[in-house]
């Protein structure tokens, strides 16, 4: 194992940005460009979605979702449930560490943390209504494994779900294989498994399915899965507490 020099990535990401880039303080040298690469290889900056999250049970038994996603910028991503009937309509708001859950016919919407979830199972909110991984953490560590290359994160604020994330890459896609999550004290909380690499068109090719599982929900796993996505841009309006009873109406 050894410290990755930026140099080796200077193909995959150009030598002037890299050279040029002068790192934030606390954070590995050359680490930020590459975060900032893994996340605009896995999403376009601003984007719409269609996944399904399955959650299994020990006992075999699975729970299904379909959700629209949109997103816009590093800090907003909102929600909307298309399947099972009985969550229709619900819809889910996040502007940087603020979320919300919108039920129809019960008021206002509700505020919800990072650590809860809206489907049960592994994924939390956080893993739902993901942000761009560069604007919750810095690289504090980079290392070549082989092809594969290890970022060591920290989170920059107490208000993360996670302390720390353990990032795992293809050096020559830049795209995750795995992620840990872990606490303060380093305890594994959940894995993330990156697969089935697929092209989705302009230019966004990347993993169709993320499965985790996690020591604290033993025989549990939970499977997200894109069925698509691609680059949009959307008006400031979707990302307000006021639209979210009206997210279905910019499904395309």
């Amino acid at each position: 194992m050894r410290t990755l020099h930026p140099v080796s990535f200077v193909a995959a990401l150009g030598a002037a940005a890299l050279l040029a880039a002068a790192p934030l303080a606390g954070q590995a040298p050359g680490g930020r460009e590459l975060l900032l690469k893994i996340d605009r290889n896995l999403n376009p900056e601003s984007y719409e979605s269609y996944r399904k999250i399955i959650n299994i049970e020990p006992n075999g038994r699975k729970r299904e979702y379909t959700l629209f996603t949109v997103k816009d910028g590093r800090d907003k991503v909102a929600a909307l449930f298309l399947e099972p009937a009985a969550d229709k309509g619900r819809s889910t708001l996040r502007l940087g560490d603020n979320m919300w859950l919108y039920v129809p016919n019960a008021g206002k919407p509700v505020r919800i943390t990072s650590l809860q979830s809206v489907v049960g199972g592994i994924f939390n909110n956080a893993d739902i209504l993901s942000l761009d991984y560069a604007s919750e953490y810095d690289v504090a560590n980079v290392e070549e494994q082989g092809a594969e290359v290890l970022l060591s994160l920290k989170a920059k604020s107490k208000n993360v779900a996670y302390d720390q994330l353990r990032i795992r890459a293809d050096r020559k896609r830049l795209l995750p294989t795995t992620i840990e999550a872990l606490t303060a004290t380093s305890m594994l909380v959940k894995t993330l498994h990156f697969k089935d690499v697929k092209d989705y068109g302009q230019g966004i090719v990347r993993p169709a399915v993320v499965e985790t599982d996690s020591p604290l929900y033993k025989g549990h796993t939970s499977i997200m899965m894109f069925a698509r996505i691609k680059g949009r841009k959307f008006p400031q309006e979707v990302f307000t507490l006021s639209f979210m009873p009206n997210l279905e109406t910019i499904r395309q």
